[in-house]
């Protein structure tokens, strides 16, 4: 990719996979595991980033993240990660927030 590409849309979806069987691990157990996935694009490519999470954050991811992100060099990582480290500074940098970050983070660098 070119670099200075804006980045434009941010996409996020959750998916709610079943387990063939419950699942423990001594503290909790579950039946299903939600994965957040994002799409971001920029330069005519989209990159694809995903984390497991509440689908909670996928509005963060959507919303929040991409604003503060869009139209930004898709080429910056460290730029458009501070960015996001901003934008959820008053909400907890830890928890949803975090694992929001991090797929739209991930899908930055798979641009």
């Amino acid at each position: 990719m070119a670099p200075e590409a804006a980045l434009g849309a941010v996409r996020a979806e959750a998916y709610r996979i079943p387990t063939d069987a419950p699942e423990a691990d001594g503290t909790f157990a579950w039946t299903s595991t939600t994965i957040v996935v994002v799409e971001a694009e920029a330069g005519g490519k989209t990159g694809l980033g995903y984390t497991y999470s509440h689908a909670a954050a996928t509005g963060l991811a959507a919303g929040t993240l991409a604003e503060a992100v869009r139209g930004r060099d898709a080429t910056d990582t460290p730029a458009c990660w501070a960015a996001m480290q901003r934008a959820v500074r008053n909400m907890g940098r830890s928890g949803i927030a975090a694992t929001a970050v991090s797929a739209v983070d991930a899908a930055l660098w798979d641009l």
